[in-house]
This record gives structure tokens, sequence and C-alpha cells, in this order.
């Protein structure tokens, strides 16, 4: 006798279900990063060398009368906070950006020349023009992070290709060489150059006020709206260019787009904060665990992440050093350095 038997049919795994928990994982850490930027907003309106009750923030925001606490929160801590939010939402979204248009996991703004374009700038304008205060570093330091990325730009450009990720890196990093050296030379010739720069240079969110805020918002918001439109084109680029090409977009000037775009961005940041490292490095890293490749996804979350890590940053310094204060590019070179070290340790690292 025969006996036949029936193979159980290989389940097949539903991809209308993965498609619906993948997006509900993205929303879910949006949602999460929404909620924890504004608990990081009132704590950084709260917390300081001057402690203010939460009920006196509230009162503070929405019905002053004009007490301590509400001219230290108003004049002080309302705008800090805010060019926190947005310089953090740059560099995230900046660095995010130059990973993509690089395809390179290890890349940061600082690959364009951004950040010593904005310091040699700030050096020139010291010691030629004897700027004193932070009001003038920032349009100095934006300039010259502007026309730092335009050489690199150029620079990767030469030759029948056209820009390529390995032209714009290696363009990028002949670029910071020679401005760190020419930054380097101006300040061992003037010890007061010196003095004025190491304070501009450590990175930080103390001193600014509302005016530094209002001169760079419109370049980081152009900047951000221009980034996150090229969302879809990164994506395409992503599978090559080659088949971006084949898909319709223009790889030349998508790169073009996107170098606009991380310079508007990490160019105004830098300008008001200072050169500030590890946000644009990995950030995109930490979130990519849940969004995916997808630049859609990846390019708001980095915005929102930045701006977390930042806000955190900046209110351990107010802390661990009370009634002074560490400086938010310390506390990130401190924390940041060790936590990314674990990263790349602890986790396979997302392909770009």
């Amino acid at each position: 006798m025969v006996v036949t038997t029936h193979a159980s049919p290989v389940s097949k795994p539903d991809g209308k279900q993965a498609v619906r928990k993948l997006r509900a994982k993205r929303l879910g850490g949006l949602a999460f990063l929404v909620a924890v930027l504004v608990a990081c907003c009132l704590a950084s309106i709260a917390v300081g060398a001057k402690p203010i009750p939460i009920g006196n923030v509230w009162d503070a925001l929405f019905f002053p009368t004009g007490t301590e606490d509400d001219i230290v929160v108003r004049s002080l801590r309302i705008p800090r906070t805010w060019l926190g939010v947005m310089a953090g939402a740059a560099l995230g979204l900046a660095g995010a950006l130059i990973q993509g248009h690089t395809r390179n996991p290890l890349a940061d703004p600082g690959l364009l020349g951004v950040n010593a374009g904005a310091a040699f700038l700030v050096v020139i304008g010291i010691y030629v023009f004897n700027v004193t205060s932070l009001f003038g570093y920032v349009w100095f330091a934006f300039v010259g992070a502007l026309a730092a990325a335009v050489a690199v730009f150029v620079l990767g450009s030469t030759g029948r290709g056209g820009p390529s990720p390995v032209t714009l890196a290696l363009a990028g990093a002949a670029v910071t060489a020679l401005l760190q050296a020419f930054t380097s030379a101006v300040i061992l010739i003037d010890v007061q150059t010196l003095d004025a720069y190491r304070f501009w240079a450590v990175g930080s969110l103390a001193g600014r006020d509302l005016a530094i805020a209002e001169q760079v918002m419109w370049f980081l918001y152009v900047g951000a709206g221009i980034g996150l439109a090229s969302a879809p084109a990164l994506n395409a680029l992503a599978l090559g260019d080659d088949v971006a090409k084949s898909l319709g977009h223009s790889v030349k000037r998508t790169r073009i787009i996107g170098i606009i775009a991380i310079t508007l961005l990490a160019g105004g940041a830098t300008a008001a904060c200072g050169p500030i490292a590890f946000v644009g490095l990995v950030v995109p890293h930490v979130v990519r665990v849940f969004t995916g490749p997808d630049f859609r996804w990846l390019l708001p979350t980095s915005a929102l992440a930045g701006s977390v890590l930042l806000l955190v940053a900046d209110i351990i310094g107010r802390v661990v050093v009370r009634p002074g204060e560490l400086q938010v590019g310390v506390v990130l070179a401190l924390v940041g350095g060790p936590f990314f070290v674990w990263l790349v340790r602890r986790r396979k690292m997302v392909q770009v």
C-alpha cells in the first residue's frame, strides 16, 4: 500500500503586515522623540544656576507679571532653548544628508570644510577687523562656512565624472587641512586673537540671546526645507548613481542641492553656537534603528533627535558643575565619543 504524504505549505511572510509593523515602529519612534523634545524644552527652561519650579515656568510662559523668574525665563532661557532646538535639528539633519550624499557612514557636516571655513573667517574677523562680539562672529562664520563648502564642491567637481562621494571627501579633507593650518598660523601670531577665538571655538549655547537666533534662523529654515524635499532623490542615490539616473534623477543637480542644504544648516548652526561635534555623526545611526534607510523618515527623525541630544547635553552642562557651567561642546566630546564607540561595538551599524 502506497501512502502519499502532502507537504505542508510553506508559510510566506505577510508583506502588508510587515509594512504595517514598520510604519507603526517609525511612528512610535517619531512620537517618542517629540515627547522627549517637549520634556527637554521644559527642563532647559527650568534648570540652571537658578532653579525655577515648573509652576513658575508655566506662569512665566503664559501669565508673566515681571517677576525675576519671568525675566530669566523669557529673556534668557527661552532664546537659549529655541537656539538649541534649531541648532541641534540643523546638525542632525545635515549629518543625515552628508552621509546620504557621500554614502559614508562616518561622514559629518565637517567633511565639507564647514567648521574649518567658519573658524578661519572668525579668526580673520578678530585679528583684522577687531570683532569682539558674538553678534559679529555670526556673519564671519557663516560666510567662511559657505566659502569653504563652495571650494570643496568646485575641487570635487573637477574631471569628467563631476562630483562624486570620493572626490568630495578628498576635496573636503584637503580644504579642511589647509584652513586649519591658516587658522593655527593666525592665532599663534596674536595671543589676544587666540583668547577670543577659544571662547567661540568651544561650542556653546551660553550667552546667545534672541538676536543671535534671529540672525541664523532663516538660513536654517531654508536649509531644512531644501534638505527634507530632497529625500526621494536621496533614496534613489542610495541605489547607485546609474540607478538614480535611470529613475529620472539628475545626480549632479541632487548633489548641488544637497550641498546647499548642508551648508545652510551646518553653517548657520556653527556660526551661532561655534563648532559642535558628534551630533551630525551619531544621530543618523541611532535613528536608523527604527526608521531604516528610508530618507523620508530618516531626515525629519534625525532633526528631532539632534535637538534632543543638544538640549540634553546643555542641561547636563548646567548641572554637573553648578553654579558654574560646562559648555555643550565639551559635554558632547566627553559623553559622545565613548557612546559612539559603544554603539559601534554593541550593534552592527546600519548600512547607509
